[in-house]
């Protein structure tokens, strides 16, 4: 769950331009903010299936977004290769064309 739960989060934070305010309002409170289904329902006074569903058509909305346009996927590999270069350069265990690799490989993420 809390791997799901971070997903999300990552998702809300690349995609949320691109949700209504509902939209944003109901995955904030849901994630962000840690409110239960009843919590939001309550709030908005809707039922607490209509949260539910509404959540549960974002989250789908969210996995679309990234599955087109990889925004995630690309900042996951990024923060992968800035972490070896810094380990590299951090043990003093490294060649000019591995980093220069790194580099490239940096460059073709964009």
């Amino acid at each position: 769950m809390l791997e799901k739960t971070t997903r999300m989060n990552y998702l809300y934070d690349f995609y949320q331009s691109l949700l209504t305010p509902k939209q944003r309002s109901y995955m904030s409170l849901y994630y962000l903010d840690d409110y239960s289904l009843g919590e939001i329902a309550d709030e908005y006074d809707v039922s607490r299936q209509a949260v539910y569903d509404n959540i549960k058509r974002t989250e789908a909305m969210l996995e679309e977004y990234e599955n087109k346009l990889l925004l995630l996927q690309k900042f996951q590999e990024r923060t992968a290769l800035l972490a070896q270069m810094k380990e590299m350069l951090d043990k003093g265990n490294y060649s000019v064309s591995a980093l220069q690799k790194a580099i490239i490989e940096l460059e073709e993420l964009d």
